[in-house]
């Protein structure tokens, strides 16, 4: 691969070559993708998406809106601190093709903020419970109607993947989705592969998928344009773009971290034990006489986070340069941060996180009313869905139906695509509209 196919600023439906040196600065390509981005409905709608704790109210715990905003600003960092060093070292980028670099800041910044825009109500276990629905509940039955793929993405239903629809699905008015350079498009996906063969390899890319097979085509031009290397000849399986290494440490770095000051504000993790491992991550760095002076955990927690994240910015930069001919080649196969000195001390944080967080009792007891609440969703919609593809649909049916907007197409082609469509639409529901829905379906009356 090669950095001057994976910078392309190529655009959906562009009959024209856009050329770097040729963009007006004062509003760069790249930096439009970010604009796009977080003036779209689905970048707003993550105001109300869990995060670390569903359905939290508390205003001081983080929703996927933030997450996503610190992560693209870690991003940020990180993609100008790499850009730097890539055009020190690759210098004919800068003086004959124009690239700054800035621009390694926005396409990552870009990439970064949209990474959680495809993710369902109640955090990851929204992905469980619509995956849980098409394969353990009624949309089983589904199965024989749709090709091994088309069944695999319904049951395996990845946030990477609707992410990647959200951004590029053209509909009526906006062919193309939102379109966004091809490079953003390709720092976004982290796994770019289709949901079969499922982990064929422990190669970071094969962890999940990157894209519904109604994307298929989409995908193939995004990866060609870039010159994505094929990693499979018989299947859809590409090397990542190097970028999409700094996308995912970048969201590393603030779930690590983040999380983690979450559970100490939360009371879920005790100062004095917490503190322990962060001034272990930062111990070459912090300087004991200014922490001394801060009287509050907040204080405390957000001077070792800054200096936390600070710490590990600089870290996966230097990982990235001193991996940077065997990524382009294919052959890094593990997150950066897999390889960092740091390692013991995130796993470390990690570990605590999961054990005091992610296993509260507060987390899963929403997690629980979040499964039953997509669950009952899927089982009203897909099945209208369904019997739309039959043509059959009852008076239930028909009012099921008034409620979507617009942008929900069903047909009588495709019974995948309708029941892509339904997962699409609960799936941008938030937290409190996907409890309304529930409330709603289940007769009572608002």
């Amino acid at each position: 691969m090669n950095w001057e196919q994976l910078l392309s600023l190529k655009r959906y439906g562009d009959n024209f070559k856009r050329l770097r040196k040729e963009q007006d600065e004062t509003r760069l390509g790249f930096e439009v993708d970010y604009d796009r981005i977080i003036f779209s409905t689905e970048f707003r709608g993550l105001q109300d998406k869990t995060q670390v704790v569903p359905l939290s109210k508390i205003d001081f715990v983080h929703t996927r809106l933030t997450h996503s905003l610190e992560v693209s600003v870690v991003g940020r960092s990180l993609g100008r601190k790499v850009g730097q060093l890539l055009l020190k070292k690759h210098p004919h980028l800068e003086s004959v093709h124009g690239y700054k670099m800035n621009d390694f800041g926005a396409i990552v910044a870009a990439a970064a903020l949209a990474h959680d825009i495809g993710n369902p109500p109640f955090g990851h276990s929204g992905e469980k419970a619509i995956g849980a629905y098409f394969k353990e509940g009624e949309g089983a039955a589904f199965k024989s109607f749709l090709t091994d793929k088309e069944y695999q993405d319904l049951c395996d239903f990845e946030g990477n993947a609707n992410g990647f629809k959200i951004l590029t699905e053209s509909r009526e008015g906006r062919e193309g989705g939102l379109r966004l350079s091809y490079a953003t498009l390709g720092a976004f996906m982290k796994y770019p592969k289709e949901s079969l063969p499922k982990k064929p390899t422990n190669h970071i890319v094969d962890k999940k998928y990157g894209f519904f097979q109604s994307e298929k085509s989409m995908f193939e031009d995004v990866a060609s344009e870039l010159g994505l290397a094929k990693r499979d000849e018989n299947n859809l399986n590409y090397q990542r773009h190097p970028l999409a290494f700094l996308v995912e440490a970048a969201d590393d770095i603030c779930y690590t971290i983040i999380d983690f000051e979450d559970g100490i504000n939360l009371g879920l993790i005790q100062e004095e034990y917490a503190l322990e491992y962060l001034i272990k991550l930062v111990k070459s760095s912090i300087r004991i006489e200014n922490y001394n002076t801060l009287k509050t955990t907040e204080d405390r927690i957000s001077y070792l986070r800054a200096l936390a994240i600070g710490a590990l910015i600089d870290e996966a930069a230097n990982l990235f340069m001193k991996h940077e001919e065997a990524i382009l080649a294919g052959k890094f196969e593990t997150a950066l941060l897999d390889v960092s000195q740091y390692k013991a001390q995130i796993k470390d944080i990690i570990n605590i996180s999961i054990n005091n967080i992610y296993r509260s009792k507060e987390v899963i007891n929403k997690e629980i009313a979040g499964y039953e609440i997509l669950n009952q969703l899927l089982r009203s919609f897909g099945k209208m869905a369904y019997n739309y593809y039959e043509d059959n649909l009852s008076n239930y049916d028909n009012l099921l139906l008034s409620t979507l907007p617009e942008t929900v197409k069903l047909g009588q082609e495709s019974l995948y695509e309708n029941l892509l469509a339904i997962c699409l639409y609960v799936s941008k529901l938030s937290d409190t509209n996907a409890m309304l829905l529930h409330k709603k379906l289940q007769g009572q009356i608002l």
